[in-house]
């Protein structure tokens, strides 16, 4: 049997533009993907605390050391700028994986720089 279980987030980020004219998609700092484990192309789910919106989308690589997170195509409408969001991607586990399973959970400051990394929700 497989669970699906979190894999990585990005708590209460900070939504720095977010742009209707561009193809959908999640733009975020290389920064802010290094420290989560996050990829290039991976579906992410995108909590909105401003607004309760829950969606999906695919995240593009952001310019290092920018802190963007910025929302692109159709996801702009779900959000304004200065939001706070949380960024999450999941996996799926094999139940002898979680003996030993650790998610990634990045804490960030209101300007999207990182605060801590934790191993544990």
């Amino acid at each position: 049997m497989t669970i699906e279980m979190l894999y990585s987030k990005i708590h209460r980020a900070t939504v720095t533009d977010a742009n209707l004219n561009y193809v959908g998609s999640i733009t975020i700092d290389e920064e802010l993907l290094e420290a989560s484990a996050m990829r290039v192309g991976q579906k992410v789910e995108i909590l909105n605390i401003n607004n309760g919106e829950r969606f999906s989308t695919y995240i593009i690589l952001g310019e290092r050391g920018k802190r963007d997170i910025c929302l692109n195509g159709a996801a702009a409408r779900k959000v304004h700028k200065g939001d706070k969001v949380i960024i999450v991607a999941y996996a799926t586990y094999e139940e002898r994986e979680l003996e030993t399973y650790k998610p990634t959970v990045v804490l960030v400051d209101d300007d999207n720089g990182i605060t801590d990394v934790l191993h544990e929700i």
